[in-house]
């Protein structure tokens, strides 16, 4: 690598959908996990 090249850092619109993704699976993740909880309670 030069000095002169650019670092290389994905594009500032890749870096928000990736942030978005990763709270979409957050929110996912825990909704599930929630959605069972209250099955099981419930039965």
């Amino acid at each position: 690598m030069l000095w002169s090249e650019p670092p290389d850092e994905p594009p500032e619109e890749l870096r928000r959908a990736e942030a978005m993704l990763r709270r979409a699976r957050t929110v996912l993740t825990v909704s599930v996990m929630l959605a069972m909880c209250l099955l099981s309670m419930w039965r």
